[in-house]
Order: structure tokens, then C-alpha cells, then sequence
């Protein structure tokens, strides 16, 4: 039995228009569903429109010089055009984001205890006693030991771990059907990131939530996520089961964040980074924005931007020259 959708995004576009400057389309016309209980990565490059899809969809962009259209329905209620009010009793309750830096997240002056309950008698209407036993119980789930004295721990008094599983607890609060894990592993040793990962994955298995899990690295998404969407300079360039799409990454930019993430078995001798940088990209109005670092460019790359085409029947690729099919460099456990 297939499992209802919680987010449908649909062609969402986002644009910051600066006085005096010219537009800048940080998504453009973007397209993913999540399911209950169903992982799914968004991955890129810093500037590739991952965290600003995500800032969209919980309405958490700011109202000057930014242009949102397209659709984003959780639980099939629309939410682009909301109001701020609106959105405030959306968040936390039926969607909450775990933020990549718990430290400047969480605030400083007040108890660990005092933030998950002022969340829960936010949006649950619960008296004190009940919210922190409430509490002391989201705490133990997320695998804090001797959580009934954490509550009167300041942020400043655990450990960088300890903390994003603090800012876990806090979304998870009032049972949201939908989470959004924006790099919630980057400020973390690699000990602690695979204990918050496996959490997150046990959490969704255990609660049935739907999780967008967004991160630079293919690595953290090839054992965590279900569908993969490969984001560049604002475009989903590779979508697609996860298996598939290690197994035979299509798109160039693909292939190169995978021979970027080094290997534990000794099989890739050196890593090979993806020439240039983010910011050398050719407009999509003009081609393929991926081009100017793209090793396999030809002539039709450029004067029209590529469609988002079936490669297979679980992946998807928006590149006129896509890798062969037996070109894998990686395949997911």
C-alpha cells in the first residue's frame, strides 16, 4: 500500500530582487513529492537553492525583495501565499526544521527544559506538569542519558551531539508529519554524525514521518535517504530512486560530487573535484547552468536549458549528454 503524500512541491520558484540590482532566481521551478515515513535528500553545493527551498517551504524567507510562486501543499493545504499568522501555527505543528548549528539555534539564556516545554504549551495547549513529563520523554527518546536533569541544562552545558538532539526533540514535539534536516551533521565529528543519522532514521520509522534531509554530502544521503534530488544553481538536475541513481549516476554534476566524497575501500586512489566553483554558471535562459564545468560540454548544451528526462524508470536527468549507463563510481549500501 502506498503511502499518502505530506509535501507536494510544484514548480516553486524563488527570486530576491535587491534595489537596484539585478534579480536573482535562487529556485527555479523546483518539483518533488515527499511521502509519510519516506526519506528524501536534496544535495548540493552551497548556492545550489537547497536551503532556500527548504526556507520556502516553511515560510521562513523574508517578506522584502523576495518572490515566491509555484506550490507547496502539506497535507494537501496550499501554503504559498499564507500569511505570517498562518504559517506560525503550521510550524511546529505540522512541519519543523532541525537547524545545522543547535548552538546559535538554541537560545543561550534559557534551560534546555524550558524551550521544549514553552514549545509543546505553544502548540498543544498542555499544562506545565504534562509538558515536561512530555519533556523529560522526547529527551529519552532522542537518546539523552538521565534526561529528567538535562531540563535545567543551559545550551552552553552540552556537547555539540547533545545539542542536535536537543533541537530533534524540539521538532518533534508535537508529532509534526513533516521534518526538515538542514545539514544537521556539519558542525559534528564523524562518532556523533552517524548517532544523529541513525537516529533520524529510526525516528521516521518509528513515528512514520516524511523527511527532507538536505546536506552537500552524497555520502550522508546514500544510507539515509529513500529518493535523491541532485540540485544545481536552482534546478533539480538528477532525481530518482536512491539505488538507481548510485548505481548509475547520469549527470555529470552528479558523477562529480561522488568522486568528491572519499572511499573507505581502498578502491578510488585519488579524489577528483568538480572543476571551478558554484558561481561560475551560465544562466538557464542560455543552457545548461552547469557547463562552464561540465567535462563532457557539447555544442547543444548551450542555447536552450535542457528538460528534466526519463533515463530509466525510477531516475530522471536534465543534461542533452548524459554519462553511459555503465558509467557507476558509486553504488549505495
Amino acid at each position: 500500500m502506498t503511502e499518502p503524500v505530506v509535501l507536494a512541491v510544484d514548480d516553486l520558484h524563488v527570486t530576491f530582487q535587491l534595489a537596484n540590482r539585478p534579480a536573482v532566481r535562487a529556485v527555479d521551478g523546483v518539483s518533488f513529492v515527499v511521502r509519510a515515513g519516506e526519506s528524501v535528500g536534496i544535495v548540493g553545493e552551497s548556492g545550489s537553492g537547497k536551503s532556500v527551498t527548504s526556507l520556502a517551504i516553511l515560510g521562513l524567507l523574508p517578506p522584502r525583495g523576495v518572490q515566491v510562486s509555484g506550490s507547496i501543499k502539506l497535507d494537501g493545504e496550499e501554503l504559498v501565499g499564507k500569511s505570517e499568522r498562518a504559517m506560525q501555527d503550521i510550524r511546529g505543528v505540522k512541519a519543523a526544521m532541525v537547524f545545522q548549528d543547535p548552538m546559535s539555534s538554541l537560545n543561550p539564556v534559557l534551560t534546555i527544559g524550558r524551550q521544549i516545554t514553552e514549545t509543546i504549551k505553544r502548540h498543544q495547549g498542555v499544562a506545565r506538569d504534562e509538558a515536561r513529563t512530555r519533556a523529560i520523554d522526547l529527551l529519552d527518546m532522542v537518546g539523552i542519558p538521565e534526561p529528567r536533569r538535562r531540563l535545567k541544562y543551559y545550551p552552553h552545558q552540552m556537547s555539540g551531539g547533545m545539542r542536535q538532539r536537543v533541537m530533534i526533540a524540539i521538532a518533534l514535539a508535537t508529532k509534526p508529519d513533516l521534518l526538515i534536516a538542514d545539514e544537521p551533521t556539519t558542525a559534528l565529528d564523524v562518532t556523533i554524525q552517524a548517532q544523529v543519522l541513525d537516529l533520524l532514521r529510526h525516528l521516521v520509522v518509528e513515528t512514520n514521518t516524511a523527511l527532507i534531509m538536505i546536506t552537500h554530502d552524497l555520502g550522508v544521503v546514500a544510507g539515509m535517504c529513500n529518493f535523491v534530488n541532485v540540485m544545481y544553481s536552482g534546478r533539480i538536475v538528477e532525481t530518482g530512486q536512491r539505488h538507481a541513481l548510485f548505481a548509475s549516476p547520469r549527470h555529470h554534476y552528479t558523477r562529480g560530487l561522488l568522486a568528491s566524497v572519499p572511499r573507505i575501500d581502498g578502491v578510488q586512489e585519488r579524489l577528483d573535484p568538480i572543476p571551478g566553483s558554484p558561481s561560475d554558471v551560465l544562466s538557464w535562459d542560455l543552457g545548461c547552468a552547469f557547463s562552464p564545468r561540465c567535462p563532457a560540454v557539447i555544442d547543444q548544451c548551450l542555447g536552450k536549458a535542457p528538460e528534466l528526462i526519463e533515463t530509466s524508470i525510477h531516475t530522471r536527468v536534465r543534461c542533452v549528454n548524459p554519462a553511459p549507463v555503465d558509467a557507476a563510481v558509486w553504488a549505495a549500501g
